[in-house]
């Protein structure tokens, strides 16, 4: 799961909109809640009481840094939900136990935290992942990586950008970033509609990516939504019926729903300690596998 804050601070008749945040689903894309705050200076804390209500057992949460509070990670091991998220620098830590540790791989179980009441012992793994001179940390309150291999950590929270995608999506292209009226009904009208939109955008573009056989993120949503026009205009001429078909359709390639892809696909490892399962099957992630 994915959470993204963002506040709607452009002046309106002089006045603040207030904050938005929403919950998306890692895999569908799709928002899992989305809260509106009349108050656009509301502490955090008030999302983690949200987030700790809609939550279940077994659940992934991404995290960004504006949820570095070791109180509210407490809580969710506590109610055996999981996350990964990023550490600060400067943070005490101390080495419990080491998995991996190699030139481009670091993968340690650690204990975060000074002992004080704001920052509470905890123990943690960390992942520290080699990008040329760079090291990429990432903390995970899953400690085996027999669960959630090491570079499947780096991956998982790499895709948290996706949140990115979904905002820009619902801002730029769907307007978002304009506000129709001052009233909070007004706004909050505005905030369901816009994302509902969204959902059902989203919902097309995977359809679309099914029909022609294609990963999801090979589907551009924002030509998918500037060929509507088209797809409206072929409809009232008689010439279609079903835009999944439309899009997908060959002679249609010129609206340009599949994406150029840049840069060429890098296999996942997925061994949990990849230093030791070089050569083996279970090295790299195998999508052509179907379970039995």
């Amino acid at each position: 799961m994915f959470r993204k804050l963002q506040s709607l601070e452009e002046a309106h008749y002089g006045q603040l909109a207030g904050k938005m945040s929403t919950v998306i689903d890692l895999m569908t894309r799709l928002p899992v809640e989305i809260w509106f705050e009349e108050n656009p200076k509301a502490s955090d804390t008030k999302l983690e009481e949200n987030i700790l209500n809609i939550v279940t057992e077994n659940t992934l949460l991404l995290l960004d840094r504006g949820f570095y509070h070791f109180h509210f990670w407490h809580q969710l091991i506590e109610n055996k939900v999981d996350f990964i998220t990023r550490i600060k620098k400067g943070a005490a830590i101390k080495v419990e136990q080491v998995f991996t540790e190699s030139y481009g791989l670091r993968d340690r179980k650690i204990r975060l935290g000074s002992g004080t009441n704001k920052t509470p012992f905890i123990i943690l793994r960390l992942v520290e992942v080699r990008s040329g001179k760079t090291w990429h940390s990432y903390l995970t309150s899953v400690l085996d990586p027999n669960v959630l291999p090491p570079y499947v950590v780096a991956d998982l929270y790499r895709r948290r950008w996706r949140i990115e995608d979904a905002f820009n999506t619902v801002k730029r292209l769907l307007g978002l970033s304009y506000l129709w009226t001052g009233s909070i009904n007004g706004i909050k009208l505005q905030l369901w509609a816009t994302w509902l939109f969204y959902a059902v955008l989203v919902d097309l573009g995977d359809a679309v990516a099914d029909e022609l056989s294609l990963p999801f993120d090979d589907i551009s949503l924002e030509r998918i939504y500037r060929g509507l026009y088209h797809f409206t205009t072929a409809h009232q001429k008689g010439k279609a019926t079903d835009p999944i078909k439309y899009f997908a359709d060959p002679q249609n390639r010129d609206l340009g729903i599949i994406k150029q892809r840049r840069k060429p696909n890098v296999k996942l490892i997925v061994a949990p300690f990849p230093d030791l399962q070089r050569g083996s099957d279970q090295f790299f992630f195998n999508n052509s596998l179907k379970a039995s």
